[in-house]
């Protein structure tokens, strides 16, 4: 279904009728590379999108984003340690230090772990508000901001501001994004603009800006290296033979110095350690590689995740060859051993979402010259059924919480968690569990219960929920976790208990 023949500087629309509602942009997709005056013009061949309509889209949908990642930290419902990992990591860097977590083991160096350096540009927006609450802010815009370049190339491309708008919504409620935003922060906030801008070049047919865009993912994470080579296979195939061969050789090359040197190098395990996902079931075992294979092709969470991944697109994301871009990152979710990979849930898809938006756009523009009637009349109305169909979705999604006055609501919890954190002393080492780790890392450091048995803590902070066999003795249990110390509970609640190391 792929139409690998789209090569955007030099296709012409033809004289079929354009979509209801989407008038037929001129002749040919942009080919001088001028930018736009002012915001509100249009390069040549392009219809004209106004930058204000798509900033004010933006900035709803950053609204929205940090409100939910706001009020989810605020109520210590933080799904995940990787807060507090991030928090942790982009402190050090604001700092001038090196990147050591110790949430993920005393002394961790995180590059040894991930690969995504790219987190440092945000240690000046920690000078000026050293919270990991500034991490949730810098995801929301960076997602919201890649809303602008989907929506705005719809307009510009399909000629209608109306696909252009709706598609920017639709794309900025999808659950990929959704998802991503109930996660917390991760470095992959970085790679959902630069993969939209990517795909906006692929679309205009600027062969080298879309390269150039595409080289910094190596920075976000390491598997990002086989998405820039297939970004150079895209390019292969739309006629820039030269340039697409070489990006995708500096992008499996980058991958493979990236796990294979560069990782092993900082970690402390002297390995690439997320081999294991894919080496090995979830019980430790291993297993081989039809099994893998096997199991993959098995498995409906993952097919399910495919389904949807292409049905918000309506599925004409198939006609566009931008859609090779998603299968990098499926491939590895697929292969994977752990079922956090495998379905909807996570920050996984994110970076997928501005890949099938802007490959539908590119799709809803290659059907209109199609022999097919029924394509060219399914062309003219995919935009909307698409935006409708993300809206329908968007009732079931995680920001729906946003209209229910309980998700503001603070309850006894929330109160003897903040009590917990104000008996520990700003600069004192703390070891806690996950639900509070984030909020200390600012000014404190922090181990996580489960890596840090070789050192002993100022402060142990539990959430006894996670400790309920010793809810009922917490000195006792931070008597067998650290063995070499004396611990002396400080305060306690029903929900929380401090202990100070004597």
């Amino acid at each position: 279904m792929l139409d690998v023949g789209n090569k955007s500087p030099e296709e012409a629309v033809g004289a079929d009728a354009p979509a209801v509602g989407i008038p037929a942009p001129a002749s040919a997709p942009e080919a001088s590379g001028a930018p736009d005056a002012a915001g509100t013009g249009a390069p040549a061949g392009l219809a004209p999108a106004p930058l204000r309509p798509y900033l004010i889209v933006a900035g709803v949908l950053c609204a929205l984003y940090f409100l939910y990642s706001w009020v989810q930290y605020a109520h210590f419902r933080t799904p995940s340690w990787d807060l507090g990992i991030f928090g942790q990591s982009v402190r050090a860097y604001a700092e001038f230090r090196a990147p050591i977590v110790d949430i993920k083991g005393p002394g961790f160096p995180i590059l040894g772990d991930h690969f995504s350096p790219v987190t440092a540009l945000l240690a000046p927006l920690y000078w000026i508000w050293p919270s990991p609450v500034a991490l949730l802010f810098a995801q929301a815009a960076l997602f919201a901001a890649s809303s602008v370049v989907v929506g705005r190339t719809a307009q510009q491309v399909l000629g209608s501001r109306a696909a252009g708008l709706g598609l920017a919504i639709a794309y900025g409620l999808s659950w990929g994004l959704q998802e991503a935003v109930k996660s917390d922060f991760h470095e992959i906030a970085f790679a959902v603009p630069l993969l939209a801008l990517t795909c906006r070049a692929l679309i205009l047919g600027r062969w080298s800006l879309a390269a150039s865009w595409a080289i910094p993912l190596i920075l976000v994470k390491e598997d990002m290296g086989l998405t820039v080579a297939m970004v150079g296979a895209v390019l292969f195939l739309k006629g820039s033979r030269r340039l697409g061969a070489a990006l995708a050789a500096f992008g499996v090359a980058a991958f493979a110095l990236t796990v294979l040197v560069l990782i092993p190098a900082a970690s402390s395990l002297g390995q690439y350690d997320y081999w294991s996902k894919i080496e090995k079931t979830g019980e430790g075992a291993d297993t081989s590689f039809g099994q893998i294979v096997g199991d993959a092709l098995a498995s409906g969470d993952r097919w399910e995740m495919v389904f949807y991944l292409l049905a918000i697109t309506g599925f004409l994301a198939l006609r566009s060859p931008l859609v090779l871009l998603v299968l990098p990152t499926l491939g590895w979710r697929f292969l994977s051993q752990d079922p956090n990979h495998w379905g909807m849930l996570w920050h996984y898809s994110a970076i997928l979402m501005p890949v099938v938006f802007l490959a539908l756009v590119d799709g809803a523009r290659a059907v209109r010259t199609s022999p097919r009637a029924w394509l060219v009349s399914y062309g003219r109305v995919v935009v909307p059924v698409a935006t409708a169909v993300a809206l329908a979705l968007a009732a079931h999604l995680p920001l729906r919480e946003l209209t229910k006055p309980e998700t503001y609501r603070a309850d006894a919890r929330v109160a003897q968690a903040r009590a917990a954190l104000a008996a520990v002393p700003e600069g004192a080492s703390v070891e806690t569990d996950v639900s509070l780790l984030a909020h200390l890392t600012a000014d404190h450091r922090v181990y996580w219960a489960g890596t840090s048995q070789d050192v002993d803590p100022d402060y142990l902070v539990y959430d006894l929920r996670g400790w309920s066999q010793h809810a009922s003795d917490p000195e006792l249990l931070a008597s067998q976790l650290h063995p070499r110390a004396r611990y002396e509970l400080t305060h306690r609640s029903d929900g929380f208990a401090v202990l100070k190391r004597r």
